[in-house]
Order: structure tokens, then sequence, then C-alpha cells
């Protein structure tokens, strides 16, 4: 293997701030179990502040409590799915401990997703209980018939507004509200919380059982469950914990605007939060007008966010009048960070932002930039964080080192990789081979031991810092029934960073329009997978095989950029 030593020898360790070691002592203690220690240690420390309404940790545990023990009397069992399908929101935090504390698994849904898209993960997962928004309760109650949810509980944003907040916003339509009709085992998350009481029956659960399935797409679009086991939540924050040695149990206040639906905001945010003893404080729509008056009004001093929030609130006139000096750190993942941006951001607040990489597979975090000014490295993913061995090696085999310097896969072994993908035994050990989890991304590693990636899976568009997979739209366009062939790509966005682009060949004497194709696809996907654009061929570039290039739609389009 050519220099094979140079992963061995973890070069990356010289880098390290003073104070993060090369290995955590972990503590056997589970994600609920960490928020009952922090209850007993910090009992009336603000845990979450949603619009002006402060829920202590002593309050945050015995909410947890009862919904677990609602969930016990709705007949969820160790090994049971549970849907949660919330934005961030106080009764997605109690929630998704409830259910992890009796031993259940969390299923995190995004409420963006279309019917189809929810109906494949809540079957796939075997969902028994869903819980939601009042808004989207009408749909749910509709869609319960094909799937194996038996009761939904429903909440809605009034539930934790001051009283004048409440009112006045639903009298001038600021918040969304809906009328839940009277149904059949629907309830009020508030009516679920009054009737029981905090006492759920106790459940060990161990870090090798399941916590999660967290669903993901694929290069091949098929949507999968990935199971993140107890052992992997609970030891990333705590790896985490390791790599801000300066920050310090219940003295920060967290900018919860990372979705907590996606496993990045459940662990750098949600849990980490629930971990440190630190304020949470929830943006359920983390648009640039929320994100500022958050700053103004709450001070948050440790800030997770993705690209498009940096540039959002950059770009915004609100930032003139929003002092960002609390902002210890600023976190960056899930994309690019533009250096522009880095720099602008950090003259308007005095942080540092610090990029990372990770993925679903990995819960989500393996590199990190170090944390000590000056030791970052504009550009690069970082390190590997603590604990964490990484490697690249050659895309044919996968099993010789490249050099320093040299491109390759990168592969990645550490105590924050999944278990493996639900019911998919072939996936998984295509990916997951002797504990290296194969990332399918392209990059390099400097002398330093930093890791830069060359270029990422080749097929998947990072839009707004959500990840779209372009053949789940290509197989909704596939669908339609002038649609001949369908390929999508992405394109350069200056806010969202990607956009979706869609090319189509119409079967024989049929003709569409743009338009038409976008209305189309709004039954069937999440806005933010929608096609933009829309470029109508007689046909599409293939392989001798037949096999449509998408590589090569790419390259003529960014060629045709330049022009």
């Amino acid at each position: 293997m050519a220099e094979e030593n140079i992963y061995v020898k973890k070069q990356w360790l010289k880098s390290y701030e003073q104070g993060v070691p090369e290995a955590v002592a972990y503590e056997d203690l589970c994600m609920p179990e960490i928020l009952d220690r922090t209850a007993k240690q910090f009992p009336d420390r603000p845990a979450l502040i949603f619009q002006g309404t402060t829920i202590s940790f002593r309050g945050l545990q015995d909410m947890v409590d009862r919904f677990a023990t609602c969930l016990t009397a709705f007949g969820i069992k160790k090994g049971d799915a549970v849907a949660l399908l919330l934005p961030n929101i106080i009764p997605c935090v109690a929630a998704y401990f409830a259910v992890l504390k009796i031993g259940a698994i969390a299923v995190m849904n995004n409420p963006l997703y279309s019917d189809p898209e929810l109906d494949h993960q809540f079957n796939d997962s075997g969902s028994k209980v869903l819980i939601t928004l009042d808004v989207l309760a009408p749909r749910m109650i509709a869609l319960r018939p094909k799937t194996k949810v038996r009761q939904i509980v429903y909440t809605c944003i009034g539930d934790y507004l001051p009283t004048l907040k409440r009112v006045l916003g639903r009298w001038l339509k600021k918040y969304p509200f809906a009328d839940v009709p009277a149904t059949a085992d629907v309830y009020s998350w508030k009516e679920c919380l009054a009737k029981y009481s905090p006492n759920p029956p106790a459940v060990k659960n161990s870090f090798e059982d399941i916590a999660m399935y967290q669903y993901t797409g694929g290069t091949t679009g098929v949507s999968k469950g990935v199971m993140l086991t107890h052992a992997n939540l609970s030891k990333q924050v705590q790896q985490l914990e390791a790599w801000f040695p300066k920050f310090t149990k219940g003295t920060e206040i967290m900018l919860g605007a990372l979705p907590y639906f996606h496993v990045f905001g459940l662990s750098v945010s949600m849990n980490l939060s629930i971990h440190m003893a630190w304020s949470q404080v929830l943006i359920p729509r983390p648009q640039p007008v929320p994100l500022l008056e958050a700053i103004r009004n709450f001070r948050p001093t440790f800030a997770p966010l993705v690209p498009t929030m940096y540039i959002g609130m950059l770009n915004h006139p609100d930032l003139k009048k929003t002092d960002m000096s609390c902002i210890k750190g600023a976190f960056s993942g899930s994309a690019p960070l533009p250096v522009e941006v880095i720099h602008a951001f950090e003259k308007a607040t005095g942080a540092v932002i610090v990029e990372g990489f990770g993925m679903t597979e990995t819960t989500p975090v393996t590199h990190v930039n170090p944390f000590a000014g000056g030791a970052r490295k504009v550009g690069s993913i970082g390190v590997p964080i603590s604990d964490t061995l990484c490697r690249i090696v050659d895309l044919d085999s996968g099993t010789t080192d490249m050099p320093v310097g040299q491109p390759g896969e990168l592969i990645i072994k550490g105590p924050q990789v999944m278990k493996g993908y639900k019911d998919k035994p072939e996936e998984t050990a295509a990916c997951l081979k002797d504990g290296w989890m194969f990332t399918g991304d392209i990059a390099t590693m400097d002398e330093d031991g930093y890791f830069y990636i060359v270029d990422r899976k080749k097929d998947m568009i990072i839009s707004g810092g959500y990840n779209v997979y372009p053949r789940d739209i290509d197989e909704v366009y596939y669908e339609h029934p002038k649609v001949q062939e369908a390929c999508s790509i992405g394109i350069p966005d200056a806010k969202r960073g990607e956009n979706v682009k869609l090319f189509v060949v119409l079967k024989e004497g049929e003709t569409a329009t743009q338009e038409e194709l976008i209305e189309y696809g709004k039954t069937k996907l999440a806005a933010y997978k929608l096609p933009v654009e829309v470029e109508f061929r007689k046909e599409l570039p293939k392989t001798n095989v037949g096999k449509i290039l998408r590589k090569q739609l790419r390259a003529e389009e960014m060629e045709k950029r330049k022009k």
C-alpha cells in the first residue's frame, strides 16, 4: 500500500486544539438518562425557549415522562417505531425523548414532505403512532389507513405561545392554525399531557439497541432507514463535548435553527444542548427575519447553521440592527460555505465559523476544523474528531491507501457509524465493510491531516441545506403520461446553493410546457425538490448500454453558464 502508515499515524492529531483528546472516556448513558441527569443537576435552567415561552429542564423532564406514559398506554413497547412530523417546537423535543425513554424507535420526518414520501417512510419503518402539527393532521388522518399508524397526536404552534401572542397571532393569521375534526384515535398534545402521569414504566435501553430510523436517500434514489443506535447518539454528543473543551455545561445558549428532523440538527443542536445543559432557542422556520430576531431577543452563543442561513442573514437589511457579538462560535455543515461568506460573517459577529463534514450514516459529524483561532483551514472539512479513523482509498478496489494529496474515496470508522440500513443487507454490505463506512465522496488529505472533499457523491444535489437525490425526482416525472425520459441535475443558485433543473424527452406527438411539469411536481414532491427549470430535448446523452449520462448533462449545463 502506498504510504499506508500515514493514516495509522493519525496525521491529524498534531492539528488538534489543546485539550481535545485523541480518545474519549465514554459514559455508558443513553440520551434519556442524560436528560434525567441534566434535569437533576440543572432543574431550573431554561431548557427550551420558544417565542417568549421558557420550559425549564425540570419542566421538560415532566413533559417527557407524561408523554412516555401516554405512548405506553397507546400500546407502544420497546422496539416499536413512532413517527414524528414536526418542526423545531417544544413538543418535538419532548416527544423525541419520550419515545426513546420507553425503548421505542424514533422516526423523524420532514414536514415539507409530500404524502407519497411520508407514506413510504411510515410503512417502511412500521410506525404505530404519529405526532404531528394540527395543520398537517387532516392529511395524515386521510393517509393513516394506508399505514400501520394507529394513533395520531397533534400539536399546534400556539400551544406554547404566550397568551397575548397566541390570540393576536391567530387573529392576524401570523401563525398557522387548523381545527382538527373529531376523529377516532386522534388526540391533542395538551390533552395527552394532562391525562397521563409522569410515571412511565422503567425500560432499560442498551447501547446496542436501535434508537432511530433516520431516512436518507442514496445513489439509487431509494429512501433508506439508517439504523442509529443509542451508542451512536450518546457517543456523538460526548465526542462533540470533547471537541469544544472551552464550552462548559450549563453556560451557553444554542440557536436551534437546524431542523431537528435531520440528524445534523438533532445531534449538534438538540442532543448536544441536552447533554451540556444549554438552553435551546427553537426556530421552526429558519428564515433570515426569525433568525435575526432570535439573536436580538435571546442572545444565543452557539450557532450551528447551514450556508443558506448565513447567506440569508448577511443579505438581509435587519442585519444592520442586530448585534451578533453574543455568538462565541458558529458551526457550518451540509454544504461548502463560500470563503467570502465566512469572512463577512466573522467580520459582522466576531465569531469563528468552523466548517465540518458528516453524513446521516455517521450521526452525522466525523470531521470538524479545529476551533482554536489560526488552526482552521478555509476550504477544508477539517480533521477527524476524537475516536474517528479515516482513510483515503483507491476508487477501484477500495483497499489501497492513497498518498498525501492524492484523491480517493473517503472511508470512516468510529463509534458514530451506523448499525446499517433497515431491512437492506445488500446495501449495508456495499458501504459498510469491516466497520469502515465507504462514503462515496472523493477526498484528499494534506500533510497536516486536514481533509478536502474533491467531489461529492456524483449525483446528489444540496438545495437550501437539504439533500436532494435526483432519482427521486426522475421517478416522479417518469410517471407523467407525456414523459418518455427524465433526468435532473443541480444548478448553481446564489441563495440556496443549488436548485433542480429537469431535462425531459416527451413521448412522440406530445407537447408540454415548463409550467405544466412544475405544477405536476407540486403534488408529489417537497417544495425544495421541485425543478425551477425544465429543458425539453429530443434525446438525452447515453452510454453504450443506454444509461442516461447525468454527468454529461451537468457538464454541458456548467459550460453553457460560463458563456
